[in-house]
């Protein structure tokens, strides 16, 4: 079975991009192995840091090496990825062994899609950002089909969504493709 990291790309417990992937977890149940990438503890990027590499940043280096897939659930913030990702990715985009720049990253080739919900623009602007990023560090991006949420009123009132026919429709057809996708 294949393995598969989400990416949550808000700190927050219930956000609603966790709860897009926990859906999107069901949907998958029983054809792939999904965890959550945890990485609240890795620190702000700094070179002087890569000379000795922060246990947290090993960690997650060694979870994805170890992914068959990636998939990010994230907000949208100013229409753009939230700076946790693109810390997240500053540190997995480095080469491995620092005195050798040849040497890939751990991100290198890695299948990777990307969903969101957040607000009217259903997280456009933030995925299309963050799909350059993934391409320019060399990951290997499902563009389409991507799931883009508009969340209504309601769930900003009441910390909580359901998604549409519509909405689950588009969620399955992008799960159904990345496990194709993962597959290649």
């Amino acid at each position: 079975m294949k393995n598969i990291i989400f990416i949550i790309g808000s700190l927050r417990k219930q956000s609603f991009n966790r709860q897009l992937a926990k859906i999107a977890e069901h949907i998958l149940a029983d054809r792939l192995s999904i965890t959550y990438l945890e990485f609240e503890d890795v620190p702000l990027m700094n070179q002087d840091l890569e000379t000795s590499v922060p246990t947290a940043v090993s960690r997650v280096r060694q979870q994805i090496l170890n992914a068959d897939g990636i998939w990010i659930f994230t907000p949208e913030y100013n229409f753009s990825y939230p700076g946790l990702l693109k810390n997240l990715f500053d540190w997995l985009s480095r080469p491995m062994d620092m005195s050798n720049f040849a040497n890939p990253s751990a991100v290198v080739g890695k299948k990777i899609t990307v969903s969101g919900a957040g607000g009217k623009n259903q997280t456009a602007s933030c995925r299309a950002k963050l799909n350059e990023l993934l391409e320019f560090i060399k990951m290997d991006v499902m563009k389409e089909p991507q799931t883009g949420i508009a969340l209504g009123v309601e769930a900003w009132t009441k910390g909580e969504f359901h998604l549409t026919d519509e909405q689950m429709a588009q969620l399955k057809e992008q799960a159904e493709q990345f496990v194709k996708f993962t597959e290649l």
